[in-house]
């Protein structure tokens, strides 16, 4: 008996009835069969020794596509498992899972502690294994067995996770002598499994629970190839080296304090001035589109946010409440009740709509200490947040204004992106009708597919109240960042009974549209920070020009200088120290200012500087009219750097 296989590019073949994924990879070709790592059959993933017994649709996953580097990385955390149980006694095992660029695996070792001076004898046990081609074996067994075998063997860990599951039949991996629960697939054998290298370890409770057992969390990366791997160690280097929080503590941009709290940020003056700047272009862009500034208190009634839902859904990431005069407030998490307590202050009429109100709004949602991280994980922080209030047949045209918005911003920025419409979840908001979910999710659908925008469908990713674009931004070392989100609220409408007059004199359900272009100002400084490696194009940078006098003589004609250029709108500094110009040069370029401006006698006597600039290196003596106005117009115009 043969079975019909029907393959990605329309062909369809014949092979008899349990042939493999492998086999037909073979037969196609001896470069399809080597990249191999799994297979996908009628979309679902799995092995390549699965054998195919009735008609299907498929798909080899190869190791230089997202999913085939997820399955390796994941098979490799496998391998890390094994050559840690082999090297210390008594290991019980967490869980092991593929991340962004990598892998990591949980552990716990009575009496040791994992450090970075173990990593080579891991490194080398893992090779070891690798060089065996040992294979992936997996096994379907009864639940019970499996957790017989796991608590035979001291994986209280294992046995937990058992304990939830509620299928009968569940499935382990082997690799060597090393037996994991795992839902797979992997790939064929060890050799498949490139090039590695672990990176780090941590603590992490179990679970993620404080009140559980810390385990130690080796972090590690697989690549398939040692060039891919020397590429990625580079980039974590210049990662490294673009850090924001070293890079902040350098620029003196920000600080954190222990007796301010954990988590809110001290905006010192010069990361203010950077920040002032991203907000001024951010005001004129939504001037220009027609948006009205509103601004709501940090704390309201409880009460508000009981009939917003967020209590009900988001209670663990709120603040404790406080009682003021008997009734119980709390700082806001979001700004959208406020804004629609504003709409309704007067009733309004389909002539009005529609009504765009934005806030840079300050909210305050409690994270875990650990899960902090420097400006891109915070405790309080300040959203561009808006929100359009509009009718049905508004909507479409609203949404492809932001997203014209989103282009214009993103772009000014340097940043590269990508869309996704993500829509509704299994658990999701029931008040709205499955027709409203599909006409919410079309008008998104159809304002992407208006702009001629390319996007990817992130299914069930949507929020319980809404479906949405999300947009991740690319920086200058190709990392991912989380960038604005459009959601159509199918929610707040309902508690607030937010309506307008309509034209047939009735009052009829408005539509809410939430959006944020840059998300928090906080991590989208930070991300800027990384992105252009401190080195901000000029219309950012904090001290855009320095005055640098040879000497005290020339002190007073450079501070001359700095006023003019300050009168022409460039956020000029003036060295005064009583160093050599040397260090003075040196201590620029460490603050990573644009335009270093030297004067000294024949600077004051013809009315120039002598320009070292970031981009053009030394440029000799240019008149102080002309600098100001290079320098104005690099403002204007928002011009970056070259390479962005």
């Amino acid at each position: 008996m043969n079975v019909r296989i029907q393959l990605p590019d329309g062909t369809r073949v014949r092979r008899p009835a349990g042939a493999t994924a492998a086999e037909v990879a073979a037969s196609i070709g001896r470069r399809l069969a080597e990249d191999a790592v799994a297979a996908s059959v009628d979309g679902v993933l799995m092995d390549l020794n699965v054998p195919l017994e009735q008609d299907c649709e498929l798909r080899i996953i190869t190791i230089n596509t997202p999913e085939g580097l997820e399955i390796m990385r994941h098979s490799a955390g496998h391998v890390l498992a094994c050559a840690v149980g082999r090297l210390f006694a008594g290991v019980r095992f967490g869980i092991g899972p593929s991340i962004q660029d990598g892998f990591y695996y949980d552990f716990d070792i009575p009496e040791a502690a994992l450090s970075a001076d173990d990593f080579e004898r891991i490194e080398q046990e893992m090779a070891l294994i690798v060089s065996k081609e040992l294979p992936f074996v997996r096994r379907e067994v009864p639940r019970e067995e499996a957790r017989r075998l796991m608590d035979e063997s001291g994986q209280v860990y294992k046995v937990e996770l058992l304990d939830e599951i509620e299928e009968g039949i569940v499935s382990l991996y082997q690799a060597a002598e090393f037996v994991d629960l795992c839902r797979g697939p992997h790939v064929p054998h060890t050799g498949k499994l490139g090039a590695f290298k672990l990176l780090s370890v941590a603590g992490a409770y179990w679970r993620g629970d404080s009140d559980r057992p810390q385990l130690q969390r080796v972090y590690a990366t697989a690549w398939p190839t040692e060039k891919d791997l020397e590429d990625y160690v580079h980039r974590l280097e210049e990662a490294e080296k673009r850090d924001h929080r070293r890079l902040g503590r350098e620029l003196d941009l920000f600080s954190f304090d222990e007796e301010i709290g954990q988590g809110l940020p001290l905006w010192h003056p010069r990361g203010y001035a950077l920040r002032a700047a991203v907000e001024h272009y951010w005001r004129q862009v939504h001037d220009e589109r027609g948006y009205e500034y509103v601004s709501t208190p940090h704390i309201a009634s409880e009460r508000i946010f009981r009939r917003s839902g967020h209590i009900p859904k988001y209670e663990d990431t709120m603040y404790a409440p406080l009682d003021i005069d008997g009734e119980l407030y709390r700082v806001k998490p979001m700004n959208c009740p406020g804004h629609i307590k504003i709409l309704q202050t007067r009733m309004r009429s389909y002539r009005d709509l529609p009504i765009r109100y934005a806030e840079l709004g300050t909210v305050y949602r409690y994270e875990l200490s650990g899960a902090l991280h420097g400006m891109i994980r915070v405790r309080g922080f300040t959203i561009d947040d808006a929100h359009i209030f509009c009718t049905p047949e508004q909507l479409r045209g609203e949404i492809i204004d932001v997203l014209d918005l989103v282009e214009e911003m993103l772009g000014t920025f340097g940043y590269t992106y990508k869309m996704y419409l993500a829509t509704r979840p299994e658990v999701y908001l029931e008040a709205a009708s499955d027709e409203e979910w599909e006409r919410a999710t079309e008008s998104l659908r159809s304002a992407l597919e208006a702009k001629h925008l390319p996007y990817d469908i992130d299914e069930g990713g949507g929020a319980f109240y809404a479906p949405k674009i999300d947009v991740k931004l690319f920086d200058a070392l190709g990392r991912e960042w989380q960038g604005p989100t459009i959601q159509v609220d199918l929610n707040l409408p309902k508690r607030f009974d937010v309506t307008y007059v309509g034209e047939d004199g009735k009052d009829h359900e408005c539509i809410i549209v939430h959006r944020a272009v840059l998300g928090s100002m906080e991590r989208f400084v930070g991300g800027l920070i990384e992105h252009f490696a401190g080195w901000f194009p000029v219309w950012l940078a904090p001290e855009q020009a320095r005055l640098l006098p040879i000497t005290d003589a020339h002190a007073e004609y450079a501070r001359g200088v700095q006023a003019r250029l300050r009168a022409a709108g460039v956020r000029a500094g003036c060295d005064e120290r009583n160093e050599t110009m040397g260090y003075k040069v040196r201590a620029g370029i460490v603050d990573k200012v644009p335009y270093l401006l030297v004067v000294g006698d024949r600077e004051a006597a013809e009315g120039t500087v002598s320009v070292r600039s970031h981009d053009g290196g030394n440029e000799g003596a240019v008149a102080v009219e002309d600098v100001a106005a290079r320098i104005a117009e690099e403002i204007r115009s928002r011009r970056l750097p070259a390479g962005y």
